[in-house]
């Protein structure tokens, strides 16, 4: 059984848009879900988390722009940022965190029990994300007035 649907996706997309709004003041839209078929990130940092369950494990990424990062940034810390540096790859990490953590609140409620992995950040154009699932890769762009950037989920029955 592939865990492909949105009883698994939706948690993650609604807990990103939450996160945004709260801490940023961002309201993301969700765009098209599409497969991936390559490890190559869409931005030039990307937040990578592991997860497991009782029958499952997985792993979510968020890439991010550099331009979209830096506006983020710039809102939650209320000053400009310049470049993506140890502040904003620590800043990633948390809200890679952070949107893990609502969206294993939110699976809880449907009867998933989830641990989650200390996050990783990975860094420069056309990184590499590599997840800790082989199961379908699920990518969902996000739009901003400052431009994309993107969520992956992937995982697979144990």
């Amino acid at each position: 059984m592939q865990m492909l649907n949105a009883e698994i996706i939706n948690p993650f997309l609604n807990s990103m848009a939450n996160v945004l709004v709260t801490m940023a003041t961002l309201e993301p839209k969700a765009g098209t879900v599409a497969l991936k078929d390559e490890d190559i990130a869409f931005g030039d940092v990307s937040g990578v988390i592991g997860m497991n369950g009782s029958n499952f494990r997985g792993s979510m990424a968020i890439t991010f722009s550099k331009a979209v990062i830096l506006e983020i940034a710039a809102r939650m810390l209320g000053e400009k940022v310049r470049k993506i540096d140890s502040t904003v790859t620590d800043l990633v990490g948390e809200i890679t965190n952070m949107v893990t953590g609502g969206a294993k609140n939110l699976l809880s409620e449907r009867g998933y029990d989830i641990g989650m992995a200390t996050p990783v950040v990975v860094t420069g154009e056309r990184h590499r994300i590599t997840h800790q699932a082989h199961g379908p890769r699920i990518i969902i762009p996000f739009s901003l007035e400052c431009g994309l950037f993107f969520v992956e989920v992937c995982f697979e029955k144990t």
